[in-house]
C-alpha cells in the first residue's frame, strides 16, 4: 500500500477545479487527494481523523447544489477511482422505487455491474453499448457472467442527469435521476448493493433486502464489528419526486438512508447498479404550444394515453427565445409557440411506439395546438438533434450570467429544484409566473413536465436582484411544502439548499437528520456544511 503521507497532496493552483463546481460556487481546501483503491480511502480517512480536519467527497463535481464544493480541510476527489469491479447474473426483483412506471419482471434476469464511484456515467454508458467492459482482475462469476451478458439484449441503465460527465457515486450521493425519472424512477431504483468508508475509516457494506429498520429504529454492523444505531428522522417523505434530505420510513430497506446522503456519511467505495433491458424501440418529439394552459391540459391527456411515455421535458418562452436567438441555428420553433414539450417514448415494440404517437398527435388537437408543427424522431440522430434544444438552454443562460457576472462579479445564477404532487401542478406554474414577472426578472424556466419538476433559472444583473430572488425562493419553499412538495427533487441539498431543507422539515425534522449524522461521523468532519447550515 501507498504510504498514506504520500496520499495527501498540498492545495495548489493546478487544483483550482476541484474547488468549485457546475453551481459556480468557491470553496477553498488546505490538502487534496486521489484515491485509486478503498484501503487508500481508509488510509485517508484515518489520517484526517487523527488530524481532526474535515473531508469533502467529491465525484465529477457536475452537481448544481455545491456538495463537493469543500469549505477548508481536505478534498477527496474519487475521480481515479473509475474501475469496472465485476459482474453477476441474477433476478429482477421487486421495484426498488414506488414512483417508478416501468414494468418489472421480478423473475426476469438482470445485469448487476460492480464499480467504483469515479466512473462517470458517459463511460458506463459506452460499456454497455460497446457490450464489453475491462474486466482485468475479475473473478471466475464474473468473467462468466460477461459472457452471458455479451449474448443478451443490449443493457440499460435508466438514471439521466443533464451531465453525462456526472460520477456514478456523485449521483448516488445525491439520488439524481434526470429527464427519464418520470418512467424508470431515480438513480435509489437502480442501486442493489455499496461498500462506503465512515470517517474513522471504518468500512460498512449493505446490499438489498438483507437489513432493515425496525419502525424507525435502525441498528448497522460494521466489518469491524462495531455495531452502529439510532433512531430514524419521523418526518412524512413527499409522494412527489424528492432528493431533500435523510430517506426515511417505517421498515425501510437500511441501503436506501445512504443514498442521497449528499457525503455526510462517508465514501462510497464499490457501487453495485442493476441493469434492465434496453427499449426496443425509442422516438423522440417536440411539440410546441401556443399557451401554458394548453401544455398542462395535454400532459393529463398523454398521461393516460401514454403507458410508455419515458420523459416530458419543458421548455419556457424565455428558454425558447434563447434558442431562436441562436445564430446559425435553425431549431424550427414556430414564431408564436410559447412553450415546447420534448416527449421520449420507450417502446416494446414498433406498433405500440406509432400507436402512442398517433395519440400525442390527437391530444395536439384536442388542446388547440398543432400537431403539423411538431418534430418526430425515429433514430438516435434526430433525437440529439432534438435534445440539443433542451441542453443548449443552460449554456445560453450560463452564457448569459457570465456577461452579468463582468460587470458585478460576485452574482450568480439562482435556480430552484422544486416538485409538487400532481394536483398542485398548475397552482405552482401560476406562482412561478406572477411572481417572476412581478420582480421583473430576467429568466428562463425548463425542466421535468412529467414529474411535476421545473427548474426555475434567475439570472440577476445586480446584487440587489440576486437577494430578491434568494427570498423568492424561501417564499416559494414555504408554499411548495405546504402542500407536500419538495424544495430538492434531484440535485440535492448540499451547502446552497440548506435554509430551503429547513423550512421543508422544520428544526425538530433538522435536529433528528443531524442525530442519525452523528452515529456515523460523530465528529461531524464529513461534507461540511451540506444539509445542515455551518
Amino acid at each position: 500500500m501507498k504510504e498514506s503521507k504520500n496520499l495527501i497532496l498540498p492545495m495548489g493552483p493546478e487544483f483550482a477545479d476541484h474547488l468549485h463546481d457546475e453551481s459556480r460556487s468557491q470553496g477553498s481546501a488546505e490538502s487534496i487527494s486521489f484515491p485509486t483503491e478503498e484501503k487508500d480511502v481508509v488510509a485517508i480517512m484515518r489520517m484526517m481523523n487523527a488530524r481532526e480536519d474535515d473531508v469533502t467527497i467529491q465525484g465529477s463535481l457536475t452537481g448544481l447544489a455545491a456538495g463537493g464544493v469543500p469549505d477548508g480541510g481536505h478534498a477527496m476527489s474519487m475521480r481515479k477511482m473509475n474501475k469496472v469491479l465485476g459482474m453477476r447474473i441474477g433476478k429482477e426483483g421487486p421495484k426498488r422505487d414506488p414512483r417508478c412506471r416501468y414494468r418489472h419482471k421480478p423473475d426476469r434476469s438482470a445485469v448487476y455491474v460492480r464499480v467504483q464511484p469515479g466512473l462517470t456515467l458517459k463511460e458506463f454508458r459506452e460499456f454497455l453499448r460497446m457490450k464489453d467492459f475491462p474486466c482485468e482482475g475479475w473473478d471466475e462469476e464474473s468473467l462468466k457472467a460477461l459472457e452471458v451478458f455479451k449474448k443478451m439484449p443490449e443493457q440499460y441503465f435508466p438514471p439521466d442527469p443533464t451531465e453525462s460527465s456526472a460520477s456514478l457515486g456523485g449521483m448516488t450521493a445525491c439520488n439524481s435521476s434526470g429527464a427519464k425519472s418520470f418512467y424508470y424512477g431515480s438513480t435509489r431504483g437502480y442501486v442493489e448493493a455499496f461498500r462506503i468508508v465512515l470517517s474513522d475509516g471504518d468500512v460498512i457494506e449493505l446490499h438489498r433486502g438483507q437489513c432493515f429498520a425496525k419502525g424507525r429504529h435502525f441498528a448497522i454492523t460494521t466489518e469491524s464489528g462495531n455495531t452502529i444505531e439510532g433512531e430514524l428522522p419521523r418526518y412524512l417523505m413527499p409522494t412527489c419526486k424528492n432528493a431533500a434530505g435523510y430517506y426515511a420510513a417505517d421498515d425501510m430497506d437500511l441501503v436506501d438512508l445512504f443514498i442521497g446522503s449528499d457525503g455526510t456519511f462517508g465514501a462510497f467505495t464499490e457501487l453495485e447498479l442493476r441493469l434492465i433491458d434496453m427499449p426496443n424501440v425509442i422516438m423522440g418529439l417536440n411539440c410546441f404550444f401556443l399557451e401554458e394552459s394548453e401544455a398542462v391540459a395535454f400532459s393529463g391527456i398523454i398521461r393516460r394515453t401514454c403507458p410508455e411515455l419515458a420523459a416530458m421535458e419543458y421548455l419556457d418562452m424565455n428558454a425558447l427565445n434563447l434558442l431562436r436567438s441562436e445564430e446559425g441555428k435553425d431549431f424550427r420553433i414556430p414564431d408564436d409557440a410559447k412553450c415546447m414539450l420534448y416527449l421520449e417514448i420507450h417502446a416494446a415494440a414498433h406498433d405500440s411506439a406509432m400507436e402512442q404517437v398517433d395519440a400525442i398527435l390527437t391530444g395536439m388537437e384536442v388542446v388547440g395546438a398543432n400537431p403539423d408543427t411538431s418534430w418526430i424522431a425515429e433514430n438516435y440522430n434526430d433525437r440529439q438533434k432534438l435534445l440539443e434544444m433542451r441542453h443548449m438552454v443552460p449554456e445560453k443562460v450560463n452564457a448569459r450570467i457570465a456577461a452579468y457576472k463582468r460587470v458585478h462579479p460576485r452574482i450568480s445564477k439562482t435556480g430552484s429544484d422544486m416538485a409538487l404532487p400532481d394536483a398542485h401542478f398548475l397552482n405552482l406554474l401560476d406562482m412561478y409566473e406572477t411572481d417572476l414577472k412581478a420582480q421583473g426578472f430576467d429568466y428562463a424556466v425548463w425542466g421535468h413536465f412529467g414529474d411535476n419538476h421545473l427548474h426555475v433559472n434567475v439570472l440577476p444583473r445586480t446584487p440587489e436582484e440576486m437577494q430578491r430572488a434568494k427570498e423568492m425562493f424561501e417564499k416559494w419553499a414555504v408554499t411548495v411544502t405546504s402542500l407536500g412538495g419538495t424544495v430538492s427533487a434531484e440535485h440535492g441539498t448540499g451547502k446552497i439548499k440548506t435554509i430551503l431543507l429547513a423550512i421543508m422539515y422544520g428544526g425538530q425534522g433538522i435536529r433528528e437528520m443531524a442525530a442519525v449524522r452523528r452515529q456515523f461521523d460523530q465528529q461531524g468532519m464529513l461534507a461540511r456544511g451540506n444539509l445542515f447550515p455551518m
